[in-house]
């Protein structure tokens, strides 16, 4: 909540961060290191977590959401990270939403025959469902 949050790629300014995510070529979630830049690094949901079978290649996204998204969710539903409704929850945003992330930013192409993952969205998309109906008679994009 109170967190200051750093854009940067200094190694002297990383060092000194409690949680680094997409830069830094570390994994290491021990100190909160969540970079999938390394060549070395090859993880997925599946490598991760064994009982989940997605073996897309994971993003910094998806690090972050496999280490942290059944706590929040359990913390945002109010329910025990281990509930049935948190573990449907976590599975169908994964499924539905990280994934996709995490395949676009590794370069892995949706189809080689059979879809590997769904497009449910695109940003573009994302973004213009903030933007006013083209036939609303408020035109103001600052109005959220």
């Amino acid at each position: 909540q109170d967190a200051e949050v750093v854009r940067t790629r200094d190694p002297q300014r990383l060092a000194q961060c409690d949680v680094v995510v997409d830069v830094g070529g570390e994994y290491d979630p021990e100190r909160h290191r969540y970079d999938h830049h390394q060549r070395s690094f090859s993880h997925s949901m599946r490598s991760l977590r064994p009982d989940k079978p997605w073996s897309t290649k994971l993003s910094s996204a998806g690090l972050v959401y496999c280490h942290f998204g059944s706590q929040i969710l359990a913390e945002l539903l109010g329910q025990p990270e281990d509930s049935p409704m948190v573990t449907a929850l976590y599975d169908k945003l994964y499924e539905n939403f990280v994934e996709e992330i995490d395949a676009i930013d590794n370069g892995i192409a949706q189809t080689d025959g059979e879809p590997r993952y769904a497009v449910t969205t695109t940003l573009s998309a994302r973004v213009g469902h903030l933007n006013p109906r083209w036939n609303d008679p408020d035109q103001d994009t600052e109005v959220g």
